[in-house]
């Protein structure tokens, strides 16, 4: 109930996104900042600097932000920029997984294909993490309400797609534990993950979800895979009333 007042509440609304919006951003400058530490070349490590101080001028935009649309703009540009320069991070099979920005429904090249899998994983620990609190998944605040969309899902999975499902991707093609020749390619240009490869991903991901890491808000250890747990037990409470403001979880 307290959730669905929420977003009839426009200042309220607009406070939840924002913290969402931020939180996405920053986590994806800590990945572009990390790739630009390991980068093999010059010419990528200037693209991935100034996307990070693109990252970081978008969240500075953010704080006074008050419009909505606003901030899914902010959030939408920061994107773009972020996925035109993922695939400077690679430093393996570089010429196999080249990325024209970000595409879906169908992925038309292998690293989307690979992210797209990723995503699907992510998304559904993320709608199972806010049934657990006893949110409702299909009524989000940064994305909009569509008929069978799991909204609420898909505004948690945000912030986390970074630490979660981008940077396993780069690993997994880095070290070369997905290659070429785990994708098909079907009629019309689409490319997929074969069963060989998904086995793959799917195996990493679990393995990606039992690192440890510490979470700011509890100042103690957790698993990575709890993380969407404890984002949604976080915004259950904020909802509630129980804090003043969603707290976004901040990758180090």
């Amino acid at each position: 109930h307290q959730q669905h007042l929420a977003i009839e509440d426009a200042p309220r609304q607009a406070a939840i996104v924002r913290n969402l919006v931020a939180g996405k951003i920053q986590n994806a400058r800590q990945v572009l900042l990390r790739g630009q530490r390991e980068a093999k070349d010059e010419d990528s490590a200037a693209a991935l600097q100034s996307a990070a101080d693109l990252h970081g001028r978008a969240v500075e935009r953010l704080a006074p932000a008050t419009e909505i649309d606003f901030m899914r703009g902010l959030e939408g540009e920061s994107a773009r920029v972020y996925f035109d320069c993922l695939d400077r991070m690679l430093t393996q099979n570089r010429e196999h997984f080249r990325m024209n920005g970000r595409n879906r429904r169908p992925p038309r090249d292998r690293i989307n294909a690979l992210l797209s899998f990723l995503y699907v994983l992510l998304l559904n620990d993320c709608v199972s993490a806010v049934e657990g609190v006893g949110l409702d998944p299909q009524m989000g605040f940064l994305h909009v309400m569509r008929p069978g969309r799991p909204s609420l899902g898909l505004d948690l999975m945000e912030e986390l797609r970074p630490i979660l499902a981008d940077r396993l991707a780069l690993t997994l093609i880095n070290l070369r534990q997905i290659n070429p020749d785990d994708f098909d390619e079907r009629p019309g240009g689409a490319v997929y993950l074969n069963e060989k490869g998904r086995k793959a991903v799917v195996t990493a991901y679990q393995k990606r979800k039992q690192d440890e890491l510490r979470h700011p808000v509890l100042d103690q250890t957790v698993p990575l895979g709890l993380i969407p747990h404890v984002q949604a037990r976080l915004l259950a409470r904020h909802l509630r009333g129980d804090t003043e403001a969603y707290t976004p979880y901040l990758y180090r």
